[in-house]
């Protein structure tokens, strides 16, 4: 059970460091190797800085916090702009909408809370950060997927390729008639 453990992690672990003798097909492949974990952990970086850029912008809305009543102007999957008056009478249209748009249509009336401060940093109302944890979670575990894939796929190209290169080169013999 362990063996083939430690033959995975040494197919799919990419050394930062060349090892003696390595030949420039294989210093490619560790190269290739290194930017593909790059590349995941970079997609793994974003998701939490999406989280915590959501944790950001509610922590700003709860320390000066207004609540309005809020037309939806337009409704989309990932945006949807509204309008709102605030207590003081002036009308806002948030150039970027409204933050956690989900399940919103046209026309509804719904309540949102929004910074004092900046009213352009609106929210739906009672929907917070914990919303963005699911979808920024599967974009990482999707990206270290794709990259486990992408890894695996690399490994056995790079066998394949060094198999051929063993194998002795078979010339046919031609015979004179």
């Amino acid at each position: 059970m362990i063996e083939p453990v430690k033959r995975l992690v040494r197919i799919v672990n990419p050394h930062l460091y060349g090892e003696p003798g390595e030949t420039r097909a294989a210093r490619n492949f560790r190269r290739m190797r290194i930017g593909i974990v790059i590349v995941a952990s970079l997609v793994t970086l974003q998701s939490l800085l999406l989280v915590l850029g959501a944790w950001r912008n509610d922590a700003q809305i709860e320390g000066n916090m207004g609540v309005a009543e809020a037309e939806v102007l337009s409704a989309g999957p990932r945006r949807s702009t509204i309008e709102f008056v605030t207590p003081d009478r002036v009308t806002y249209r948030p150039e970027l909408g409204v933050l956690y748009p989900s399940e919103l249509d046209t026309g509804m009336r719904i309540y949102v809370e929004y910074d004092k401060d900046n009213p352009d940093l609106v929210r739906v109302q009672h929907r917070n950060a914990a919303l963005a944890i699911i979808p920024a979670g599967s974009i990482a575990v999707v990206g270290w997927l794709v990259a486990g894939v992408a890894l695996m796929g690399l490994s056995l190209f790079e066998r394949r390729l060094a198999g051929q290169t063993d194998e002795p080169i078979k010339l046919s013999s031609q015979s004179s008639s």
